[in-house]
């Protein structure tokens, strides 16, 4: 007997109806309605502005952030001229590093480097220093969140989170130390301390109207009390920055795991573009310890992203210099970019196998036992305190 041809259609599977554009004809399939498509497109809409709620609440907190911060710095004693903290180039040194530190995060303490600047509390060197010092001290969270990956993962995998974390901090002092280097001597040019780069004027007057109100409510307040409050905004804006930044899933990350990932060029620009995106070396480089132990990413191929990374993550540092409004904020920023860019090109282009080998024998070194290990952690901290009570007391 020959089956009805209604028969034949409901015997057929429902993907092949719905390849031959059939499915429509099958009674009591789900087929996508207007008011569906309409509360998912309504759904995507209040997502976006959401999404750009945080993101201006964040802009608006983290340039008030530095306009509280100066006003409070121009008054403040201890962060003026001949202050402990800031007495010369190595107490700035150590106190962004240490600074950094602390509050997990090199940003921060950057663009109060530069507030002090822009104040006329230190000079153009000293608020160079702490800037360098504030690049050193913040990968320290990458070992931070490395330790925490390590307590929960199995015996066989504690140590690729740890010796991703060294291998972050012993990147970043070989490249902003001889970087920094470069930058001091370039600050010390001529030509390029006439440089004067800045917003337009009518920026700044747009500042003036949108924030002169509440400064001029705040500013008989302790100067201790507006540069420590600003401070705290400036970590808020920070927060609220991370939070707005596009997260991917394990299988995303998984999906995009290539050949290219191998080549140290290809890292280079990717390190770049995540710094560049995230506004942050502290979240670019902590992204490294899941994906490194979950062996999305080997230990021997991250050490370009880390240069990278280290780059572009000045690129907030460099607009909250523009922001100030002020022409030796913005040559500090300029100079640590073009030296460090410098030093990562040749290492890359002409010592990456010698310093690729470096680095990894030297964590191998560190991570090999516990006493190392709480060593290397402990002189994180001695380093910037020595540097900052050597250079106060001098």
């Amino acid at each position: 007997m020959t089956t009805p041809a209604v028969l034949r259609v409901f015997d057929t599977p429902i993907g092949v109806l719905e390849s031959m554009g059939m499915s429509d004809a099958l009674p009591g399939t789900p087929t996508p309605t207007t008011a569906r498509v309409a509360a998912d497109n309504g759904s995507l809409v209040v997502q976006r502005l959401w999404w750009a709620a945080r993101f201006l609440l964040a802009l608006f907190l983290f340039i008030g952030a530095l306009q509280v911060m100066k006003t409070g710095a121009a008054a403040l004693s201890i962060l003026n001229n001949d202050g402990f903290l800031v007495r010369n180039a190595a107490a700035t040194l150590g106190l962004g590093w240490l600074g950094a530190l602390l509050v997990l995060s090199g940003s921060p303490v950057a663009a109060a480097a530069l507030t002090l600047v822009a104040a006329g509390s230190i000079t153009e060197i000293e608020g160079f220093a702490m800037l360098t010092g504030s690049r050193l001290g913040a990968a320290f969270v990458v070992l931070l969140v490395a330790v925490l990956y390590a307590l929960r993962g199995g015996e066989g995998n504690r140590m690729a989170p740890v010796s991703t974390a060294v291998m972050a901090l012993s990147a970043t002092a070989v490249i902003y130390i001889p970087g920094s280097i470069l930058a001091f001597f370039l600050l010390k040019w001529g030509p390029y301390h006439s440089l004067n780069l800045s917003f337009p004027a009518q920026f700044g007057d747009l500042i003036d109207l949108i924030y002169g109100g509440l400064l001029a409510r705040i500013e008989d307040l302790p100067s201790a009390v507006l540069f420590l409050g600003g401070l705290g905004i400036l970590l808020l804006s920070f927060k609220l920055l991370d939070s707005v930044v596009p997260e991917f899933s394990d299988e995303q990350i998984e999906s995009s795991r290539l050949s290219w990932l191998k080549k140290k060029w290809p890292m280079f620009a990717l390190g770049c573009l995540v710094a560049l995106i995230a506004m942050s070396v502290s979240v670019a480089l902590t992204i490294l310890v899941p994906l490194v132990s979950k062996g999305y990413v080997k230990r021997e191929h991250i050490l370009p992203y880390i240069m990278g990374a280290n780059i572009t993550t000045l690129g907030d540092t460099l607009l909250a210099a523009f922001l100030l409004n002020s022409g030796a904020a913005v040559r500090i920023v300029l100079a640590g970019i073009a030296g460090t860019t410098v030093v990562s090109l040749i290492l890359l282009a002409f010592f990456y196998p010698q310093l690729q080998s470096a680095i990894w024998k030297f964590q191998r070194q560190i991570v090999k036992s516990k006493p190392r290990l709480a060593i290397f952690t402990a002189t994180l901290f001695l380093v910037p305190v020595s540097i900052l009570v050597a250079g106060g007391l001098s």
